[in-house]
């Protein structure tokens, strides 16, 4: 499968006594099965084109500067034909020259602290593929999960290649054992990262202060018991001396 990606990269300065460097970026890609068209600055995404839906999608945080994005679908939709030509241009004149493709490398981690019983969301990260796309795919307990699945626009890094994030709604309990499965080309088999629910996490409360505690004051009392050995047997040795004085003393008195 060809792949043909344009990326448009503009540079802005802004202010005069201090200069700051951003970074906006344009992608527009398209294959045989595949198409994007992306905006971003400084690596992050702005606004994607949905072309399932028919809609452009405004990705930006809720507390960034409200931003709209008119008419940028529309021309989306155009750049793909620009990008269908394009693509058969270079396939006619490099003749299919060999891919280079660099496989993902995958991690999971859930988005918050554990604790059972309580939604969370796990997040498989998936980074430093080329080229686009990589298949993700959940289970939990081996068996196929799909429902609560969300994935992210393919994002591209400063070295050519791209990234992208999964995620997977959970309610943790004991023993649940979730995986994150990805597909990828560069790959020679799929690439499955597994995350466990640890027991730990209902454990009851640790006993080492109690214990130290316990310690303590056992060597304490051990070492009362002692020092009151020490003093019986002293007292002991100094009454024996000082009979053994007297008896020496009237000894020589009456010599």
């Amino acid at each position: 499968m060809a792949l043909y990606l344009a990326i448009l990269t503009l540079t802005f300065f802004l202010s005069t006594d201090a200069q700051f460097i951003h970074n906006y970026f344009n992608i527009n890609g398209c294959s045989d099965t595949e198409k994007e068209s992306m905006v971003g600055s400084d690596g992050e995404e702005m606004w994607h084109a949905d072309f399932n839906r028919k809609i452009g999608v405004n990705t930006l945080p809720d507390f960034a500067d409200p931003m709209s994005f008119p008419g940028f679908y529309e021309t989306s939709v155009a750049d793909q034909e620009v990008c269908k030509q394009n693509l058969a241009v270079c396939i006619k004149v490099y003749k299919n020259l060999p891919e280079e493709m660099d496989p993902p490398e995958t991690s999971i981690y859930p988005k918050n602290d554990v604790e059972l019983g309580v939604e969370n969301a796990l997040i498989c990260h998936v980074t430093g593929f080329f080229p686009p796309p990589v298949d993700v795919s959940w289970t939990k307990n081996n068996v196929v999960v799909t429902e609560g699945v969300s994935l992210s626009q393919n994002r591209p890094r400063n070295d050519g290649t791209f990234h992208m994030f999964s995620s997977l709604k959970i309610i943790p309990e004991e023993r649940d054992v979730y995986s994150c499965t990805v597909k990828h080309r560069a790959l020679q088999g799929p690439q499955t990262k597994i995350w466990g629910v640890r027991e730990a996490s209902a454990a009851p409360p640790s006993v080492g202060p109690v214990l130290f505690c316990g310690v303590g004051m056992t060597l304490a009392l051990l070492g009362m018991a002692t020092g009151i050995c020490f003093c019986v047997k002293g007292a002991a040795t100094d009454n024996t001396d000082m009979a053994k004085k007297e008896k020496q003393l009237m000894q020589w008195i009456y010599q």
